[in-house]
């Protein structure tokens, strides 16, 4: 089993930037592919970024496509999602998702992951 925790959510005014971390345990999580969603109130919650096990592949929704960056520290166990240039539209809840993926592919369907953290708020103010 894989224990995904996030933080660095919070309240920011547009243009600010905030730093998600995903701090995994239970198992490493160097062969797993790694995603970042989120979900805001009445949606259906979409992949905005991920990565597959190595880091060298990358996937960004054209919503967050040059302001987020997502990466990866196998050696913390953690990956990281960098928001930049945020916008009012990019409040919602994001969520750490996991999958066991020693491939260089990465995965972007909520159900094609096995493991999901809890959340943290994220609210961007105009």
């Amino acid at each position: 089993q894989v224990q995904l925790i996030e933080s660095g959510g919070g309240l920011v005014q547009a243009g600010g930037s905030l730093r998600l971390s995903c701090a995994a345990s239970g198992r490493t999580i160097s062969s797993y592919g790694m995603g970042w969603f989120r979900q805001a109130p009445g949606e259906e919650r979409e992949c905005v970024a991920a990565v597959n096990w190595s880091g060298a592949r990358t996937y960004y929704s054209d919503s967050v496509k040059g302001r987020f960056t997502i990466s990866r520290d196998n050696a913390k166990n953690t990956v990281y999602l960098q928001m930049n240039s945020l916008k009012p539209e990019d409040t919602a809840v994001y969520y750490c998702a996991a999958v066991s993926l020693f491939l260089d592919i990465v995965k972007i369907r909520t159900r094609e992951y096995n493991y999901w953290g809890q959340g943290t708020q994220v609210t961007v103010s105009s």
